[in-house]
Parts: C-alpha cells; sequence; structure tokens
C-alpha cells in the first residue's frame, strides 16, 4: 500500500487478477451448419460483386463500401445471435451484415439503387439501412457514431430485462475516435450487455492500420476501461464463430462488455471510388491465395466428402438469386416525392 504524497491518504493497489474470459475455440460445427456458413459467404461475395456492376453502370449514386473478402466475420458472429432479442450496429460498409442477418437481397439492393421497394424506402442507400423488424439498426456514415448508439440499443436491452445483446461493429479507422472511449467507460461502468466488434482490415480508407495507432493490437484498446479483448483470425468463420460463443458467455452472464479484434481483410477499395493504390496486387493476391474465407470453407465441406456438383449448385442458386435482386431492383419504382416528408419522426412507446 502506497501513500498519496498530496493529502496523505491510503491508495489501494489496482487489482492484478481481474477475471477474463476463457480462449475461444474454434467451432466445430456439422455437414449442415457448415454447408450453410458457405452459402451465407457465397452470398455477400457474389451479392458485392453485383453491387459493384450496378455502381459502375449508374444503378448506384453516392458512395458503396463492399464487403469483399471480411464475410467470415459478419457470418460467423451473427450466426451465434439469438435473432429474436438481440441487435445489431454497424458503420457504412453494411451489406454483408444485413445479408447475414437473413434480410431479403431483393430489399437491399433495391435500397442501393433508391427505389422504393428498400429496406428504407429508398432513403438511406448504401450507407444508411435498418430493419428494426430484424433488431438491425444501420448502416451509419458517421465514423465511429454507431458505437455510441449500440451502447444506447445496450442499455435498451438491460432497462427492459429482454435477456438481449448488443453487438456493435466498427473499423480500425474508428477504433480512433474519441467517443469510443467514451462509450467504453459508459459501458463497462454499467455493466452494458454489448460486444464491440472492430472489423480491422488493416486499412482505414488508405492508411494503414500500423501508421495511424500507437497501439495496433486493438483487442487491448479497453484495457484501461478494464474492458477484456480477444484477437481472432477474422477469415475463419469457424473461429470467428468459436470467439462469438465465448464473448456472449462472457456478455449473457452479466460480466459487462467484451472487445472482439476480427483480423481480416478487404479486397476492394475503401469505396468504389478508391483505386487502392497505397497497397500492391502481390499483397492482395497473397491473402486471396492463402486466407480467403470462402475458399477455407470449400475445403473443410471437401474434406468431410461434399462433392464439387453440391457446391456448384449452390453457386448457380446464389447467382440466379442475386442476378433476381438485381432485375428486381432496376425494375422497381423511385420513392413518390412524398416520401420526403414521411418517417421525419418516429414516436416510441
Amino acid at each position: 500500500m502506497a501513500k498519496s504524497p498530496a493529502k496523505g491518504r491510503i491508495i489501494e493497489p489496482a487489482p492484478t487478477n481481474r477475471e477474463r474470459p476463457n480462449e475461444p475455440k474454434r467451432y466445430e460445427a456439422s455437414k449442415e451448419e457448415l454447408l450453410e456458413f458457405y452459402r451465407q459467404m457465397l452470398l455477400i461475395r457474389r451479392f458485392e460483386e453485383k453491387a459493384g456492376q450496378l455502381y459502375g453502370l449508374g444503378f448506384i449514386g453516392g458512395f458503396c463500401h463492399l464487403y469483399i473478402g471480411q464475410e467470415a466475420v459478419a457470418v460467423g458472429l451473427q450466426s451465434a445471435l439469438d435473432g429474436e432479442k438481440d441487435s445489431v450496429i454497424t458503420g457504412y460498409r453494411d451489406h454483408g451484415h444485413m445479408l447475414a442477418y437473413g434480410i431479403d437481397p431483393k430489399e437491399i439492393m433495391a435500397e442501393l439503387t433508391g427505389r422504393a421497394a428498400g429496406i428504407s424506402r429508398g432513403k438511406g442507400g448504401s450507407m444508411h439501412m435498418f430493419s428494426t423488424e430484424k433488431k438491425f439498426y444501420g448502416g451509419h456514415g458517421i465514423v465511429g457514431a454507431q458505437v455510441s448508439l449500440g451502447a444506447g440499443l445496450a442499455f435498451a436491452h438491460k432497462y427492459r430485462g429482454d435477456g438481449g445483446v448488443a453487438m456493435a461493429y466498427f473499423g480500425d479507422g474508428a477504433a480512433n475516435q474519441g467517443q469510443v472511449y467514451e462509450t467504453f467507460n459508459m459501458a463497462e461502468l454499467w455493466k452494458l450487455p454489448i460486444i464491440f466488434v472492430i472489423e480491422n482490415n488493416q486499412y482505414a480508407m488508405g492508411t494503414s492500420v500500423n501508421r495511424a495507432s500507437s497501439e495496433d493490437q486493438l483487442y487491448k484498446r479497453g484495457e484501461s476501461f478494464r474492458i477484456p479483448g480477444i484477437q481472432v483470425d477474422g477469415m475463419d468463420v469457424l473461429a470467428c464463430r468459436g470467439a462469438a460463443e465465448e464473448a456472449l458467455a462472457w456478455v449473457r452472464a452479466g460480466k459487462g462488455p467484451i472487445i472482439l479484434e476480427m483480423k481480416t481483410y478487404r479486397y476492394r477499395g475503401h469505396s468504389m471510388s478508391d483505386p487502392a493504390k497505397y497497397r500492391s496486387r502481390d499483397e492482395v493476391q497473397s491473402v486471396r491465395e492463402k486466407s480467403d474465407p470462402i475458399e477455407g470453407v470449400k475445403k473443410e465441406l471437401e474434406a468431410i466428402g461434399v462433392k464439387e456438383d453440391e457446391l456448384k449448385a449452390i453457386e448457380a442458386e446464389i447467382r440466379k438469386a442475386v442476378n433476381e435482386s438485381a432485375d428486381f431492383a432496376e425494375q422497381a419504382p423511385e420513392p413518390d416525392p412524398a416520401e420526403l416528408y414521411t418517417d421525419v419522426l418516429v414516436e416510441t412507446y
């Protein structure tokens, strides 16, 4: 025990043996689960490729941030959530999270193209999609803003006593925003049921994480707030699911928030307007060859006897669904101008 030189008061030493979550184990999936992971990740990949094509053709306006390469994170984590009570919030790279939450590709593509049939009636576009019915709360364009809003969702879960957990995604760039740390402090003080997911895809817009972050091991960012963190292979859907299981067990036990740093990689630029000249083609190709999340699951399936014909059938089914979503979006009408005045205020009780 030490005495404060200013007041002569006794200062208790900080605890050094705080409880920590167990080290996650790679999830042992059944054949049916593996096939579903493969199907969902392939849907995200093909959907995003089609969205890129439609953007190039001028059907999608504004900004458009693709999730290609990061599919294992959303699919692995959200497969462990309870869709009846848990909530999800993310930033502007949001199409993959919505697809992983089972939202109709037609509604998402219609939203991307600004059509009345879109999930936000064509008002949100690529960056601001919502589905309160599915407990998906965006889609946010302001970097890091969704983290504070995620704490609000977690507070609502705790206040209502509904047993739900909030999952708040943000990137390695947003991890340097001040509001993130204000949120960490409040979340731990109030033991809010929230999982902070840092999708570390290595580049905040065009800047490598090592050049922008003095502490680039982002899972450690909560230590001064006594929030435990776990670093996860975000290119392995089974590692992601295993980490989700451990994080959910921690939070549902009332132990407060947890941080998951998902080490992942995006193959495309930050947005469709980014030529990604800050990295080499060899770097991207190397990740594709060694760590592609879809190819990884494909190998797992082949190892347990799933035939190439079955995987080709899934591929054909996915391509058909994605093409139908694009056709639907192209043919759907644009919103009526009167829609500008609706949904300005939402009253909740």
